[in-house]
């Protein structure tokens, strides 16, 4: 079993890689993506803390992209990081810079709060605002400080410089990576079906058809097109690690889906075929 969509703390996960690793082996995956927003921080230590376990790590990332003026995330595995880091580096720095107006807006307000310290090469999101203002006493949970401030167009809501999807998508393939759309249900300002044909042209390869924002029905859907325009079928629990200060029920599970292995080779074999076309334009 694996689970391709998965944070940890170096974009705006709870669990550091190597919790992480542990939580995955401890659920029985024989797989594990690490697709932080906007960074391959966490690959080395995710490498490291699996090393001998036989649980075996996909590097890949979780690409900021826009549509429509809306956040479109694309999903690239097996990225040339030379390749992708000076993308990333702007990206990254787009996002301490937008973490910063936020809490910014927030202390306008009357609900100052204090940022956690991360590293120039993390990917600080809106989950780490709003886990600052459970801390500081303003909310009682991340859900709530989510609705009342952080939601898009909210009181405190401030947007990043990102990529648009055509261009996000080419940067991943040139750099070897395979691009695949997360949570296509997710995004509300079209239809996957009305915006799949351009991202085909543009050059996806693949939907991340099992999500946790997926009814059956639109697993079926998605599955449907993945058949009819020869995509690569990809999924995930999109695992954050535990929230503090959330309900038990609402509490996210790693490996809920028990999704197969066997979607990983063709994703890899895209990978390799990849490479091989940058090698010999």
């Amino acid at each position: 079993m694996l689970e391709l969509h998965c944070h940890t703390t170096c974009s705006d996960g709870t669990l550091t890689p190597t919790e992480l690793v542990e939580a995955a082996i401890d659920s029985g995956l024989s797989a594990l993506a690490i697709t932080d927003h906007d960074t391959l921080a966490g690959w080395d230590e995710a490498r490291s803390a699996a090393a001998g376990t036989g649980l075996e790590i996909v590097p890949g990332l979780e690409l900021s992209t826009t549509e429509k003026g809306r956040s479109l995330h694309i999903l690239g595995f097996y990225p040339t990081p030379a390749l992708l880091q000076p993308t990333l580096d702007r990206l990254q720095a787009d996002r301490h810079h937008r973490a910063t107006a936020m809490a910014e807006k927030l202390a306008a307000m009357g609900y100052p709060i204090t940022l956690p310290h991360l590293p120039s090469n993390s990917a600080p999101g809106r989950p780490h605002i709003a886990r600052a203002l459970v801390a500081a006493g303003h909310c009682v949970s991340v859900e709530k400080a989510f609705k009342k401030w952080l939601k898009d167009g909210g009181l405190a809501y401030v947007s990043y410089n990102s990529l648009s999807v055509e261009q996000g998508i080419a940067v991943l393939r040139e750099a070897g990576a395979v691009p695949i759309w997360a949570h296509p249900f997710l995004f509300k300002a079209a239809p996957p079906a009305d915006l799949l044909p351009k991202l085909i042209e543009a050059g996806l390869m693949g939907l991340e058809v099992y999500h946790p924002s997926h009814s059956p029905k639109q697993v079926q859907t998605l599955l449907g097109y993945c058949e009819t325009y020869g995509l690569l079928v990809s999924g995930g629990s999109d695992y954050h690690g535990p929230y503090p200060n959330e309900s038990p029920h609402s509490q996210p599970q790693l490996n809920r889906f028990k999704i197969s292995a066997d979607l990983l080779p063709p994703i890899k074999t895209a990978a390799a075929q990849l490479k091989t076309q940058l090698k010999t334009q």
